[in-house]
């Protein structure tokens, strides 16, 4: 179990665990078996590892010298398909052997054949030395004692704290950082993708370390948390988004955005309604009407370039309708509408109810399927867009017409087929009218 210490707020990293690392410096190495002689119709992307049409007992043969031999032979019963054949554990192991343009035995993919055997070595090694300490590894992990520490939060002044955070991993940094009570508190599920790390590094969830050459595991794109395969799957969903991994405003996952900023509500959806309601609620046909698009695109840059400090006011965009054509355009490039697939169904349903009361009640039931985040998003748009419908006389847009607007931007069919999905357009109209005229009741 990893040992922490704190101490006149100086931090001191837990006490990484060495024994897989010491497996892999104790694996096999790599020994290539070269054919003495000429091979009618090898591959060019095979080496002198290539032995052609040998068989089983040929190959076991020549690797039976030394542990960590191998070599590539062509297969007698399927001519045109390799094999790779690699002494481990004084036997011989066959490999079906692929390459389209790197070469695989599985998942993982390499430049050179030799990285392959080194790579496969290792991990023979390690799973089969410590298959049952591997099997435990998430058992009692770091990442439960280091995650939520404290670590003298209090004491740690904010120059202190920003120097502290910018020289830690990614599990202390997220310890490090001061809560804002008034921020609510949404669980964010990580963007864990496949990584290749450069040099030794250990598993920031049970302090093991990631053995391999390459993939050897698992990396936030969001928060940048490093961790085993396997041990993403039991890592709690508390992503803490690192500003300098979420690149742009648009296109954003919304809880990600909010997480990363350690906000209530995109600030791109504050920002836009902030000038809107600050100059525009009288402009006719407003969200009806479009505006140039070239400067909508403008206004999109500026967000994803500059974030809060956008200046999207009066004296860069004269015309209200080019700022309410960004926030439209921000809620359309959402990768997860407001409303969300999952929920998606359940508003549908709602919407077809023709008793009111029902149908109030389902849409209450469907907005609890809804993520914190993208919850509150759609209450401020909601009241938002209530303060529009009361001055309809001037602007000439009620809830229905809004509707119209709002529909297909809010809520997009989860992989339906074409005329399901255009079906769906009218009780999207309806859902968001709903949610408009009973803003104050259902949120």
């Amino acid at each position: 179990m990893a040992q922490h210490v704190f101490d006149n707020d100086e931090y001191r990293p837990p006490v990484w665990k060495s024994y897989l690392y010491q497996l892999q410096q104790e694996a096999p190495h790599p020994r290539r078996i070269t054919c003495t002689s000429e091979v009618e119709n090898r591959p060019k992307y095979y080496g002198r590892e290539f032995h052609g049409m040998i068989s089983r007992e040929e190959a076991d043969q020549l690797l039976s010298i030394a542990e960590g031999s191998y070599l590539i032979r062509e297969s007698q019963r399927q001519p045109g398909t390799y094999t790779l054949a690699l002494r481990f554990g004084n036997q011989t192991k066959n490999f079906r052997l692929y390459h389209d343009g790197k070469h695989f035995v599985g998942e993982k993919r390499f430049e050179s054949i030799h990285d392959l055997v080194t790579d496969g070595l290792i991990t023979l090694y390690i799973e089969t030395k410590a298959a049952e300490y591997i099997s435990k590894m998430t058992i009692n992990p770091i990442y439960e004692h280091v995650g939520y520490t404290t670590l003298n939060r209090e004491r740690l002044s904010r120059w202190g704290r920003k120097k502290l955070a910018s020289n830690l991993t990614s599990l202390v940094r997220r310890a490090t950082l001061k809560e804002n009570d008034r921020t609510p508190k949404y669980e964010k599920v990580h963007n864990f993708k496949v990584h290749t790390f450069r040099g030794p590094h250990w598993c920031e969830y049970c302090a093991n370390f990631m053995w391999g050459l390459i993939a050897q595991g698992v990396k936030c794109a969001d928060c940048g948390l490093n961790v085993h395969k396997q041990c993403s799957k039991v890592v709690p969903d508390d992503c803490k988004p690192d500003l300098k991994h979420v690149k742009k405003v648009y296109s954003c996952d919304l809880t990600t955005l909010v997480k990363a900023h350690n906000t209530k509500r995109p600030m791109v959806v504050d920002m836009c309604i902030r000038e809107i309601e600050s100059r525009g609620l009288k402009s006719e046909g407003l969200y009806r009407v479009s505006g140039f698009s070239d400067l909508i695109e403008d206004v999109k840059l500026a967000f994803d370039r500059d974030g809060e400090k956008a200046d999207i006011s009066v004296n860069v965009y004269e015309d209200i309708n080019i700022i309410t054509g960004a926030l439209k355009l921000y809620f359309r490039d959402l990768p997860i509408p407001v409303i969300t697939y999952d929920a998606y169904p359940r508003f549908i349903e709602a919407a077809k109810l023709t008793d009111t009361d029902e149908r109030l009640e389902a849409l209450h039931e469907a907005l609890k399927l809804l993520p914190p985040a993208h919850c509150e998003t759609l209450r401020y748009l909601m009241a938002h867009l209530k303060r529009v419908t009361q001055h309809e006389k001037d602007n000439l847009m009620n809830a229905e017409n809004l509707g119209i607007v709002f529909g297909p931007t809010l809520m997009r069919a989860p992989d339906l087929d074409a005329m399901t999905a255009l079906n769906d357009i009218r009780y999207q109209r309806q859902v968001v009218e709903s949610l408009i005229k009973n803003e104050d009741i259902l949120f």
